[in-house]
């Protein structure tokens, strides 16, 4: 069990579920070919109206994904700490039913099988609720992946909206933007604009559903 949350919450800060593959038009609708030219810093040629970001550090960066990391880890811990209540309940009435047999303390041979019944009955609880919580980890991560993939989408639209460019890549450590210029590179802009929008990071202080972007 262990072993699986932490794979799930190695993958939070990833997101690799979140593809920003967004193609953006100028706020006149022109067809192709005709956006809006710019021209980047220490560079006086016209260049592509191209942008991208870097996943990788846009995650770690942006309130809002700390907001649910933090979110996952307090659900895992929660689910952990409940585990391990239930593991420590099962060994105690196992070993307190294994002394018992060896000192020959119960009545009849019945009574030992009721108690082995209830012990078989208690592990089997340990680990449906082991299943169930990683299977509701699983489904509550995917949720909000899909959340920050939303607000992400939903703040870049906006973002584009005075910038002009016609298409915005991402760019992480596996996908197929092999080499990019780093002029064309809006992370960090990006990054400043999502945390003016959505502000500090709350995980520490609200819940999940409170978390939400500013409109």
């Amino acid at each position: 069990m262990k072993n699986n949350y932490s794979y799930l919450i190695n993958g939070v800060l990833a997101v690799a579920i979140i593809v920003l593959f967004i193609l953006f038009f100028t706020k006149n609708g022109q067809g192709s070919g005709s956006g809006k030219n710019l021209t980047f810093a220490n560079d006086s040629s016209i260049t592509l109206p191209v942008a991208y970001v870097n996943v990788d550090s846009l995650l770690p960066n942006y309130n809002f994904a700390k907001d649910l990391n933090e979110s996952l880890m307090r659900r895992e811990e929660s689910s952990r700490a409940a585990l391990n209540q239930k593991e420590r309940e099962f060994n105690a009435a196992a070993q307190e039913f294994q002394r018992k047999l060896q000192n020959n303390a119960f009545l009849s041979e019945e009574r030992a099988k009721q108690e082995q019944q209830r012990i078989v009955k208690m592990q089997e609880d340990y680990q449906t609720t082991a299943q169930r919580l990683a299977q509701e980890f699983a489904l509550e991560q995917q949720k909000l992946n899909l959340q920050l993939n939303d607000t992400i989408k939903t703040q870049l639209a906006i973002f584009n909206s005075t910038k002009g460019f016609q298409i915005i890549l991402s760019n992480t450590s596996s996908d197929n933007i092999l080499y990019a210029n780093e002029k064309y590179n809006i992370t960090d802009e990006v990054i400043e604009y999502l945390n003016k929008k959505y502000g500090p990071a709350t995980a520490a202080t609200t819940t999940t559903t409170e978390a939400a972007p500013k409109k």
